[in-house]
């Protein structure tokens, strides 16, 4: 089946509404873990975060390969697209965490809107990954 992002403006538009992605990663014996994240993808890098504490960061701390796989909704024609490379753990800004959560949360529920003021007050608690692509993959 032909790649249905072949042109870069194709996957952005693919990649624009809230969609999960599953990050894999891979554990200490090279077995791989996948795990659903929230992301966002500004044209060279995708941005995601973490408890600092969480095992998918322990494990990016031994070993940066990563995968991030993103496909349709199942009202959707087939498609998906995968990120390769290596991701970078650090400090962030915490915006990136009040934009993802009102792209995949609706704010205006209010058990969603208290669990995001009380990350808010443990900044501290999350780290910030990011993953510059050395692939791109996409397909049907």
């Amino acid at each position: 089946m032909p790649d249905p992002f072949p042109a870069q403006a194709a996957r952005a538009r693919f990649l624009e509404p809230p969609r999960l992605g599953i990050l894999s990663s891979n554990r200490k014996d090279g077995s791989a873990i996948s795990v659903p994240v929230w992301f966002d993808w500004d044209g060279t890098t995708v941005h995601m975060f973490a408890a600092n504490s969480s095992p998918k960061v322990r494990r990016l701390q031994n070993d940066p390969r990563a995968s991030l796989l993103v496909v349709n909704n199942l009202d959707e024609p087939e498609g998906w697209v995968a990120f390769d490379g290596e991701v970078e753990i650090g400090p962030g800004d915490f915006s990136l965490v009040e934009k993802l959560a009102a792209r995949y949360w609706d704010l205006n529920d209010p058990a969603r809107a208290k669990t995001l003021e009380e990350w808010r007050g443990g900044q501290a608690f999350f780290c910030f990954l990011t993953l510059t692509p050395k692939r791109i993959r996409s397909g049907a």
